[in-house]
């Protein structure tokens, strides 16, 4: 959950413009923003064919994508493959899905704002003061004086599982209200992005919920990450159910392999017609990330596959945060990418 926008799964991939689609490539490391370097590859190589994108809003003139959710403290082994319980140090590091994507996106040049709510505390300024320096708009966010900010501490075991553990009993993130909302900011965005961890208890929850029905009320388009941390729910059907009651709402949603069994209650994730059940009549886009195999995407029409680019994988925490940030930039800039290319050519 650590803020590492550039520690992509398979090197990255965003639509550039209607004639090419870039990737980024390089090692995957989770100690901070540097860029990788690009390499394009024009769409005219592949076998592509248009859509159609009904209820898409082409009237926005502004590329704002607002990212709504946690902002916390992530603390990290200093020495990598061992257990927290092994830990001897840990550093301290900014974290939280929806800042993680926030932060991508300001880094590759677009434009984003992020609400939420941290603790009147020096972790919670300091939080503000690094989206502030990263030219993420915060004037969405909130100060609980009487609740601390999130900490989480997450490690990458050898065996390359990560392993969570959370400090938020209340935290300042679960107790943002409804009426301390930014309505303005979230209505003058493009693009509202959020994840499903803001739903697990209230008040948070309402506010969410809010927030969500009054982007989709002035036609901004929805962008879902369920970013499912089974520790921080009190079940896994509390967490399947809080997951899915929101799904409708999306318009693009990206899921993990992972994620897809727990939501379908084990069946496959790699076969095409499960992935389906997951598709709703309002969906543009499906997006299931594989780690290094790379992704997969769905539209009402056609699938197909984006295969990963080789690296040197060091760190894969926020990866798949990264992922979304550079999808969001592009598609901020220009809404009619979900509309142009089926893209049946695999890359390589």
């Amino acid at each position: 959950m650590a803020l590492h926008p550039t520690a992509f799964y398979f090197g990255g991939v965003a639509f550039n413009s209607r004639n090419s689609v870039t990737f980024r490539r390089g090692n995957v490391r989770a100690s901070g923003f540097s860029s990788l370097p690009l390499v394009s590859i024009p769409l005219s190589s592949l076998q592509c064919k248009a859509f159609s994108g009904d209820g898409l809003n082409e009237t926005k003139d502004s590329s704002l994508v607002v990212c709504f959710g946690e902002m916390l403290i992530d603390f990290v082994p200093t020495t990598n493959g061992l257990s927290l319980a092994e830990a001897s140090a840990f550093k301290k590091a900014p974290g939280g899905a929806p800042a993680n994507v926030a932060v991508g996106i300001a880094r590759l040049g677009g434009t984003s704002a992020f609400i939420g709510k941290v603790g009147e505390d020096e972790f919670g300024y300091m939080l503000a003061n690094i989206l502030e320096e990263n030219n993420v708009n915060n004037e969405g966010m909130r100060f609980d004086p009487g609740a601390r900010t999130a900490l989480a501490f997450v490690t990458l075991k050898n065996d390359g599982e990560r392993e969570f553990m959370f400090y938020r009993n209340p935290s300042a993130d679960m107790l943002l209200q409804e009426d301390e909302l930014d309505f303005n900011l979230i209505r003058k965005a493009k693009i509202f992005h959020y994840g499903s961890i803001s739903l697990i208890t209230e008040p948070c929850k309402s506010a969410h919920i809010a927030a969500a029905k009054a982007a989709k009320d002035a036609g901004v388009l929805l962008s879902y990450d369920p970013n499912l941390r089974l520790p921080l729910w009190s079940s896994a059907d509390s967490a399947r159910e809080g997951i899915l009651s929101i799904w409708e709402l999306a318009d693009i949603i990206k899921i993990s392999e992972e994620e897809i069994s727990f939501l379908t209650k084990g069946e496959d994730p790699y076969d095409d017609a499960v992935v389906r059940k997951l598709f709703h009549p309002n969906l543009k886009m499906l997006l299931v990330t594989e780690g290094a195999d790379g992704c997969r995407y769905y539209t009402k029409e056609f699938n197909g596959r984006v295969r990963g680019l080789k690296v040197d994988a060091v760190d894969t925490t926020g990866a798949g945060d990264a992922f979304v940030a550079g999808i969001l930039s592009q598609l901020a800039e220009d809404l009619s990418l979900l509309q142009v290319h089926n893209c049946s050519k695999q890359m390589n």
